[in-house]
């Protein structure tokens, strides 16, 4: 049995639409289709059913679910022992991070790297979901986790501070009037879903954004507080702290890759390089670098 084929599969159960394996699998709409209807041609068997919520597997596919995803595994450890002694300095490096920090802190390291090591060709997944390094979906995770999987190895590179910002007029709003303040929701993670529900005591929210990045530009319109990362809000001129940053929000970040390319020099020399460049940017993930605070408590 052709193994493109099987991939192809896998990637339709996995992403359960002809387009999200497409993406997934980096190739055309068209392609993905076209494999699957030869490939339930010629087992002589429907695999999908198509329903209103996606594709859904058929009995037969998931046994050749089951049978593909052992294929897979001994093609990984093949492709894992052959890059676990990987000693090369050329080649590809695939890097997954999450969107703010990739933007507002990891590009300038990317490019510093990639302009040192001309011969690495340096792959960046923005990706807000967790990206699988079992599956070779990625080499390198930069994951912000207090909880990193114990599958995978690395270590803690650094600290990211969060704390409670506000727009300056509208902090300025509340220092003269003394008012009770509102909240912006924030539904992009299971992080700043808690924090905002625990330091707003439950309220609702006129307002709700599922993205960080968004969440900012809506901090700068003055409507109400929210929580965000030092180092993303405390360079921004049109934004305050409400409070000091909150150590129970802390979060590491980890330098994460799988076992089996432990012995790849890319990596190695990867993580070194990015372990010099958070040294200078330490105090922003921290949250040592704030121009100012509105000085008082939060209850």
């Amino acid at each position: 049995m052709n193994w493109d084929d099987l991939r192809i599969f896998l990637a339709m159960a996995r992403m359960g639409s002809v387009s999200g394996a497409a993406r997934y699998l980096d190739v055309q709409h068209s392609t993905v289709s076209r494999r699957l209807r030869q490939l339930e041609k010629r087992l002589g068997t429907r695999l999908f059913e198509k329903k209103r919520s996606g594709y859904e597997l058929t009995a037969a596919g998931e046994d050749l679910k089951k049978a593909a995803m052992n294929m897979e595994r001994e093609a990984l450890a093949v492709d894992g022992a052959l890059q676990g002694q990987d000693k090369n300095l050329a080649g590809s490096l695939r890097v997954t991070a999450v969107n703010i920090m990739a933007a507002a802190v990891l590009a300038p390291i990317f490019s510093r790297f990639s302009a040192a090591h001309p011969e690495i060709e340096l792959q960046i997944l923005v990706c807000n979901s967790d990206i699988s390094l079992a599956e070779r979906q990625a080499d390198v995770a930069l994951r912000v986790t207090n909880d990193p999987m114990e599958t995978l190895m690395g270590k803690k590179i650094a600290t990211i501070a969060s704390t409670v910002y506000g727009g300056r007029k509208y902090l300025a709003g509340l220092r003269k009037h003394d008012a009770p303040p509102k909240w912006i929701g924030m539904t992009c993670c299971g992080y700043h879903k808690h924090w905002t529900s625990k330091l707003s005591g439950g309220e609702s929210h006129q307002v709700i954004v599922d993205d960080p990045i968004l969440t900012q530009q809506m901090l700068k319109q003055n409507i109400g507080l929210a929580v965000l990362p030092c180092y993303m809000a405390d360079p921004d001129p049109l934004l305050e702290r409400y409070t000091d940053p909150i150590p129970e929000m802390d979060m590491g970040l980890w330098f994460l890759f799988h076992s089996d390319l432990k012995r790849t020099e890319r990596i190695h020399v990867f993580r070194d390089f990015l372990i010099k460049e958070v040294e200078e940017v330490r105090d922003l993930l921290e949250g040592k670098q704030a121009r100012s605070t509105i000085g008082r408590d939060h209850e």
